[in-house]
């Protein structure tokens, strides 16, 4: 064995520790999980699709219930979220939709 095989082995390493290095700082940054969950749900980087549900507020009652406003497509809804049961809570003015 000379010094260039010893170079070359060097070198190799280094390239694989840098190369777990990069993989190590994207896991850290949340860059590799953003590109998994992305190519899960087979979407390109850099495109975001818009969201139709959100929650707009939730409400602790006790330590089994509590009462969420989620807007879907516009229009909110109330929900008591229990431990064995979800039941959509009417609206107050008594409109049905």
């Amino acid at each position: 064995m000379d010094v260039l095989d010893f170079a070359r082995y060097f070198a190799a390493l280094a390239v694989v520790l840098g190369l777990l290095g990069l993989l190590a700082l994207g896991a850290r940054q949340g860059w590799l999980a953003n590109l998994l969950s992305g190519l899960s749900r087979g979407q390109m980087a850099g495109m975001k699709r818009e969201r139709r549900m959100r929650v707009v507020e939730m409400l602790v009652l006790d330590p089994r219930r509590r009462l969420v406003i989620v807007e879907i497509d516009g229009k909110e809804r109330t929900l008591l979220l229990g431990a064995n049961e979800e039941t959509v809570l009417p609206d107050p003015d008594g409109a049905q939709s």
